[in-house]
């Protein structure tokens, strides 16, 4: 039952002890909003690696040809190890279980032109897989296709930077441009969540690629599709059996760490989410720290607060006041500071990280936010040991006599 009387005598001592009081709510408002700040820092660090390796699929490794360093059956060391057509044919056909797609590519820098307007770009001659890979948004148009593939055609699709640059607002789809003194026509325009640099990209067919560069079958490098249903541990086992399968195709030894090169997405997301989730615990170790000191804070405060009222709680158990009267005076003072201060430290917290935003992406820190659950949880957390703070001294000094606690000094 609401008691208008206590909350009267709670507000005039909060108003007669405005130094006392300040002190208390803001060592509990600080500590929530440093909790807050710290833990949204730590999500920030995890999402920026997210998005890192998001960026494109995970279930794919990427295959890239080296020099061995080591001679293997007759052949000598320092050979060039290239890649060509049969090798995407033989993946297909000795690894089919496992496989989502295989895509070659090969990568050219150019001069595009399109009526006035020039510049630099990083050609890529592909298969039409390797949307998936790359994870491109067809914004206009189409993709290469398989017909682009079988015709060798002169067909290009472009990032959405590409016509920004060269067609300066109007549409690119139709329009023939020159790529390397050769004409294509533009059938798609793509977008990227990687950024401009990724959308700076011109995608076209790898066998026109293999065409223009006197017919040769040679690509740059392979990007292999695992189906998911695999998981990790089959993803890991299939990248060793494809990389005994290519060294063998191509007579390198299998202890020449140099002969072809696998990166596993898979297993570098996994690795790098490990420590983007390592960086959060410790960032939350020193959360809860500031939590912990917070609660220290207020627990000091509290208990002398009741210290130096000992007097005045003796004179209220000489007129008449009940222990449990006393104990609810100090205790409902005690919880009522630390919510509402506990409150302002959090909303405080939230509205920095919502503030901050993306300004602190230099940093490594994209986004930096806190569940909502998490910051209330931890405010009621403070509120409740906010509380034991106050109720263990006030139940001491409610179990004085009236005469000892008179003659406090």
């Amino acid at each position: 039952m609401f008691n208008r009387d206590l909350w009267k005598e709670i507000f005039d001592t909060i108003l007669k002890n405005k130094l006392r009081t300040f002190l208390s709510g803001f060592t509990v408002a600080l500590g929530i909003l440093i909790f807050v700040v710290l833990f949204g820092f730590g999500n920030g660090l995890k999402n920026t690696f997210n998005e890192f390796f998001n960026d494109d699929a995970t279930n794919t490794f990427f295959l890239f040809p080296g020099r061995t360093s080591k001679p293997y059956k007759g052949y000598k060391s320092e050979r060039r190890i290239e890649f060509d057509n049969s090798d995407l044919a033989d993946i297909e056909k000795n690894f089919d279980p496992f496989l989502l797609y295989v895509t070659p590519r090969i990568s050219r820098g150019a001069v595009v032109k399109y009526n006035n307007e020039s510049n630099n770009y990083s050609i890529r001659g592909v298969a039409p897989a390797h949307q998936f890979a790359e994870q491109t948004i067809i914004m206009f148009g189409r993709y290469i296709n398989q017909e682009d593939i079988r015709s060798r055609a002169k067909h290009a699709v472009i990032g959405r930077m590409v016509e920004k640059d060269l067609f300066k607002g109007a549409s690119a789809l139709g329009a023939y441009i020159d790529v390397g003194g050769l004409a294509y026509k533009v059938v798609g325009v793509f977008q990227d969540e990687g950024g401009d640099n990724e959308e700076r990209l011109i995608y076209t067919p790898y066998t026109t690629t293999q065409l223009i560069e006197k017919n040769t079958d040679k690509v740059d490098q392979i990007i292999v599709g695992f189906k998911p249903e695999i998981g990790y541990a089959g993803a890991m086992a299939f990248e060793k059996s494809l990389g005994t399968f290519i060294r063998e195709k191509k007579y390198i030894s299998p202890s020449d760490p140099n002969g072809i090169f696998i990166r596993n997405v898979a297993d570098q997301l996994k690795q790098n989410q490990q420590f983007a989730t390592v960086l959060q615990i410790i960032v939350s170790f020193f959360s809860i720290g500031t939590l912990i000191a917070g609660i220290i804070g207020i627990s000091n405060i509290m208990v002398f607060v009741v210290k130096e009222r000992t007097k005045e709680l003796g004179i209220r158990k000489a007129l008449g006041a009940t222990p449990r009267q006393v104990i609810n005076t100090i205790l409902f003072e005690s919880i009522f500071i630390t919510t509402l201060s506990g409150f302002i430290g959090m909303v405080v917290g939230i509205s920095i990280l919502t503030a901050l935003g993306e300004t602190l992406e230099d940093y490594f820190i994209k986004n930096p936010y806190v569940d909502t659950g998490v910051a209330i949880g931890a405010t009621i957390v403070l509120i409740i040991f906010g509380g034991i703070a106050g109720y263990i001294p006030a139940k001491k000094a409610a179990d004085i006599k009236p005469i000892i606690a008179l003659r406090d000094e």
